[in-house]
């Protein structure tokens, strides 16, 4: 990304902290005192030690030297000002990117998600930005002490002498040139290096939550050689990052010798012919140093400089990805819904150069009716039940609710009047009242301990040590398959939304819980607006209406007696899921 993009971004989080901000300059600059006044205490003392000792007495060595230590006082406590506050801002900077970032992924489609490798999105929230909060501070800091000392410097050398001054402040535009190709590499490096950085993490985060996975097929090994790939391919943008960096140094270390030796060269004979004093080269020597300690400084700061620019690019690569889905500018909340569903000619794909998942469907669902959608996999059930909530945008057509163009409603009203129930239940690491409450953040206890009774999960959560209070686990990790599905559900009565969605909410139950949590989903149901995508299809013999969606689009419908009979698809889908094979 240009330069330019990352400034535009970046120096707005610096608004809220002007006023830190120009008293860390301001105690910048007066740390620069003691390294601008020291040469000239020398020169001062040289020149009258040789043109005239007797006037170099004792009274204003003291009034010198006594100014030289007030004046580092004053350094010191600029400088701690400028080690706590400074950084206390930068790191207030770094939380509000963080805090930016983290509200910008949640706006973020499906879409996003699909293609984006969450250990990847973890590197550039965390790690990358921790480099900023060093890059905040010091950036400005550094570039403007190094701006003061060095446009000082050229001044007082130029009044000491101008020749000398132009000879030796002709190198630095040369340094700069020839340090300019390792800048390049060196930003390049750190750049791969996040990524690869990413990949690992994406890499472990991988193994380690299938760890039954590997261990049931003991493929510790096929793990561990993925993560010694990604590691020594890491440890190869290493070693171009570190190159890069030794050249860049190296670079600048070897023109701190030749502007050094230029000084005492060019000095020496402009000294023999008369054109300079020997105090004011002592005194042009400790400026040079000044000026080469800047040079140093902004040296070593490139490297965190460019390790802040790639964290601020990354997070700027993030920042720019616009919502695929969004609020229209008229968008209006959608209230007092009863239930009513319709689609109308919808036809959907995943990709512009992709084939239709969805081909003009068409169809009308009235409040409280309840739904079931089969069909062989790939025909498009739960991307059409997917539709609703908007978690993806129809390509052609329109979904309305209650005769409503979804899209022109507020995506929070939207998905707070629909309920999902997903075969792969998802529970956050934490509390059993923490994951029910979830469904309606703010709840009281009594209502939350009501919503598991209707999901039939209150009996077995009070089993537990800690009944409510019980931990979890990470995804739910220390309850059953049953036990995980009626807490979901349970989640969703406490929700009360008009619409529900039950995507193949019990195909990867044994039988009784299947039972179990059938009975709680008929009476999740109860009122309710409901799409069923069935596994089993035993379990929606009882719906209002059955869509059979292939690749085809809507092949049959009608209720189940009335499909079965015809002996279609339907028949022979109801008798595979039923008996485990086709009716002779």
């Amino acid at each position: 990304m240009e330069k330019k993009v990352l400034w535009k971004r970046f120096l707005p989080y610096f608004k809220h902290h002007k006023k830190t901000m120009a008293l860390d300059l301001f105690c910048a600059s007066l740390t620069t005192l003691c390294e601008l006044i020291l040469p000239m205490i020398v020169r001062i003392i040289t020149n009258k030690a040789i043109s005239d000792l007797a006037s170099l007495t004792v009274s204003l060595v003291f009034l010198l030297c006594g100014s030289y230590i007030v004046l580092r006082i004053i350094d010191t406590a600029a400088q701690f000002f400028m080690e706590s506050i400074g950084h206390i801002m930068g790191s207030k900077i770094e939380a509000e990117m963080r805090r930016d970032l983290f509200s910008h992924l949640q706006k973020l489609s499906f879409g996003f998600y699909d293609n984006t490798k969450v250990g990847q999105i973890m590197s550039r929230i965390t790690t990358d930005l921790f480099d900023v909060t060093e890059f905040a501070h010091h950036c400005p800091e550094e570039f403007f002490i190094a701006g003061i000392k060095i446009t000082a410097s050229f001044l007082i050398c130029c009044y000491m002498n101008v020749p000398l001054t132009l000879i030796v402040f002709s190198v630095l535009p040369l340094m700069f040139f020839c340090t300019r190709h390792f800048k390049q590499t060196m930003r390049t490096a750190f750049q791969d290096s996040r990524v690869q950085v990413g990949e690992i993490n994406a890499s472990v985060e991988d193994s380690l939550l299938g760890i039954r996975v590997v261990k049931s097929f003991a493929n510790e090994q096929v793990e561990k050689d993925k993560f010694n790939e990604g590691n020594l391919r890491l440890l190869e943008i290493a070693k171009k990052k570190y190159t890069s960096m030794a050249g860049f140094h190296c670079t600048t270390r070897l023109f701190d010798g030749v502007m050094y030796i230029l000084v005492v060269l060019i000095g020496s004979i402009f000294m023999i012919h008369g054109k300079i004093t020997a105090p004011d080269l002592i005194a042009y020597l400790l400026y040079v140093t000044t000026l080469l300690n800047s040079v140093r400084k902004i040296v070593d700061f490139s490297e965190q400089f460019q390790r802040g620019m790639t964290g601020i690019e990354r997070f700027c690569e993030i920042m720019e990805v616009e919502p695929d889905i969004a609020d229209a500018p008229d968008a209006k909340p959608l209230i007092n819904v009863f239930g009513k569903v319709r689609f109308d000619h919808v036809t959907f794909r995943y990709g512009e150069e992709e084939q239709n998942v969805l081909d003009d469907i068409t169809f009308t669902v009235e409040p409280g009716e309840n739904i079931a959608l089969v069909g062989p996999s790939g025909g498009g059930k739960t991307t059409l039940c997917s539709l609703i909530p908007r978690f993806y945008e129809v390509t052609k057509g329109k979904i309305t609710i209650d005769n409503q163009d979804i899209s022109m409603v507020t995506l929070s009203s939207l998905r707070s009047q629909i309920g999902v129930v997903q075969q792969d239940v998802y529970l956050f690491s934490g509390t059993v009242l923490d994951n029910i409450s979830y469904g309606k953040p703010g709840a009281t206890r009594e209502e939350i301990i009501e919503a598991a009774k209707l999901a039939a999960a209150h009996e077995f959560i009070m089993k537990f040590p800690d009944g409510y209070d019980t931990y979890v686990g990470e995804r739910g990790l220390k309850l059953s398959g049953g036990q995980k599905q009626r807490i979901s559900i349970a989640r969703v009565f406490l929700k009360n939304p008009p619409i529900l969605i039950l995507d193949e909410a019990t195909s990867a139950l044994d039988n009784e819980s299947e039972w179990i949590v059938q009975k709680s989903l008929e009476q999740l149901a109860k009122g309710r607006t409901t799409f069923t995508i069935a596994h089993r299809l035993s379990t929606i013999r009882n719906a209002d209406h059955v869509l059979v969606l292939t690749e085809d689009g809507i092949v049959e419908q009608g209720t189940h007696e009335k499909l079965y009979q015809q002996k279609g698809l339907y028949h022979k889908l109801y008798r595979i899921s039923k008996f485990g094979e086709e009716e002779e």
